[in-house]
């Protein structure tokens, strides 16, 4: 295959973006056969998890945001709950919920749900594509197999004390026992199979059919907490997203359990900075202290949708962004660090002529999420439910049908220019920040979008299990920028890398008011852009 681009500009019919070049490539192929951009995205979902398991896997969650053709913004939140028999009693032997094994694989996943109801939207803004079409990519890259990348090599060998021994994670993941380098191929036969059965029986399947009872007798199996009634429970729902006015336009997320609060406080509080110019210390400071605000609130209020101890919306209204940014000084850092999350997870996004625009992010919470492989149907489960407390008095502890915490966040912007951006990133704690600083760079002092993706980032906090809190910068910004950082009281490290997955991997796609689509993605990442 061509090497894919990481910036794709001046197409007509759609643009698609993601973190590997074969699933960039089954979005493409998609649009160029007159799918729209859900269908694309569709497609893509289902590649990316045969190509990139350490990321994201269909025994993950999903949320999408979708712009539609006359400018409606909806959100199709695939979150699955707790099952049925996660009850703290059953983890009385754990001070915390383990993050491996079958005692973390405690949750529905949620994503085929999300896909569910992203088929049904398709097919009503025109769409046509039959499932053996949209996920034949994807059962092909799984059944003929998928190159191995350096960052999945990379984490299996990090990992493997933790991951070798749970059930099924060697016999899929190793080779000989060992982590596969990288160039080499691996097949997920399993899932080949699993995704062709959906092709020809439907999404649904997937919790009320064949494939959801072989999902639950290998989850029986393994003891899990997950049954096959809550699989039949399952259903994805629809929600209206948060969204913050700025002076540039409109930006959405996605509401509770996911964090898309915090990324669109951070931006409101940014812009009252009126930062006149990017990459000075004001710029940094400004939404390194804008996140610092908004990572509070979200770890006082975020939780399931059904249990919120009050309503979120009231954290954009302008009156309360206006007291809280008299909060933050403008030349000293506050103190660090808080709570923390951390995560493995994909982003992409796709837009087509219609006015259609996806943001959409897939993950299965770490790397290789619980490690556990159910052997019938190659379906790897996620360990989202880890981020619940075994603290009854906690806001996010765990009972049996509760929403966890949810890191994942997909944005999009609908710009008073007449653009509509869709964007987002994987990373953990760092997809706040790093939408932050992309749309910051990009909409607010007008970089071109690829140079916004390629700019130097920052992470402040842990993710990606590390255990560092401070300011972690990539090498390539300036020494004075970070001198004056380090004199304000910011706790900077700075990486050697000049690239850093650390820093998490972005992408954006952009509708243009004259109907020009424009693509790109992160030189951290192992994909790209592309459109037709």
């Amino acid at each position: 295959m061509a090497a894919i681009d990481l910036h794709s500009a001046g197409n007509r019919r759609g643009a698609v973006a993601a973190p590997h070049s074969a699933t960039v490539e089954a979005g493409r192929a998609i649009l160029a056969e007159g799918g729209n951009a859900l269908e694309a995205m569709i497609a893509m979902a289902a590649s990316i998890a045969a190509v990139y398991p350490h990321m994201n896997h269909i025994g993950g969650d999903g949320f999408w945001l979708v712009r539609e053709p006359k400018g409606r913004i909806r959100a199709f939140m695939g979150a699955g709950p707790a099952g049925s028999q996660a009850r703290p009693d059953l983890y009385r032997e754990h001070e915390t919920i383990p993050p491996r094994g079958p005692l973390a694989a405690l949750t529905v996943p949620g994503a085929i749900g999300a896909w569910v109801l992203a088929q049904e939207a398709a097919k009503a803004f025109g769409g046509k594509l039959p499932l053996d079409v949209l996920l034949g990519a994807a059962i092909t890259q799984a059944r003929d197999g998928y190159v191995v990348t350096k960052s999945q090599a990379r984490l299996t060998a990090e990992k493997l004390a933790e991951l070798k021994d749970v059930p099924g994670f060697a016999a899929a993941f190793l080779v000989d026992g060992k982590p596969p380098e990288a160039g080499v191929r691996l097949k997920q036969s399993a899932l080949a199979s699993t995704l062709d059965h959906l092709a020809q029986a439907g999404l649904v399947d997937f919790y009320r059919g064949d494939v959801g009872r072989e999902i639950a007798a290998d989850l029986e199996r393994i003891g899990s907490p997950v049954t096959r009634d809550d699989l039949m429970r399952y259903r994805a729902v629809l929600a209206e997203p948060l969204s913050v006015r700025l002076r540039v336009g409109t930006v959405f997320n996605t509401p509770p359990p996911t964090q898309g609060l915090a990324s669109l406080i951070i931006l409101g509080l940014y812009e009252r900075f009126r930062v006149a110019e990017a990459e000075t210390f004001e710029f940094v400071h400004g939404l390194v202290e804008s996140t610092k605000r908004a990572f509070r609130i979200r770890d006082r209020v975020v939780t399931d949708p059904a249990r919120l101890p009050q309503p979120v919306e009231g954290f954009l209204d302008p009156r309360y962004l206006d007291l809280e940014i008299q909060k933050i000084d403008r030349r000293k850092a506050a103190k660090w660090p808080a709570p923390f999350g951390e995560g493995d997870t994909i982003w992409m996004g796709a837009a087509d002529s219609s006015g259609l625009a996806v943001s959409y992010i897939q993950s299965i919470y770490w790397e290789f999420g619980s490690g556990c492989v159910l052997p019938r149907t190659g379906v790897l489960m996620q360990n989202r439910g880890s981020s619940f407390s075994l603290d009854r008095s906690a806001l996010n502890a765990l009972a049996a049908g509760r929403l966890p915490f949810h890191t994942l966040n997909p944005a999009l912007a609908v710009l008073d220019d007449g653009r509509v951006m869709a964007y987002g990133t994987m990373g953990g704690d760092g997809q706040p920040q790093t939408q932050g600083a992309i749309f910051a760079r990009h909409v607010m002092h007008r970089m071109p979008l690829d140079k916004a993706i390629d700019a130097p980032r920052w992470l402040l906090g842990r993710t990606w299990g590390s255990t560092v809190t401070n300011l972690r910068m990539e090498s390539r910004f300036d020494g004075n920028l970070i001198d004056r950082l380090l004199s304000a009281g910011h706790d900077v490290d700075v990486l050697p890398e000049a690239y850093s997955d650390t820093m998490g991997h972005a992408g954006a796609v952009v509708l243009h008011k004259d109907g020009m689509l424009e693509g790109a993605h992160d030189p951290r990442a192992d994909g790209g852009a592309a459109g037709a």
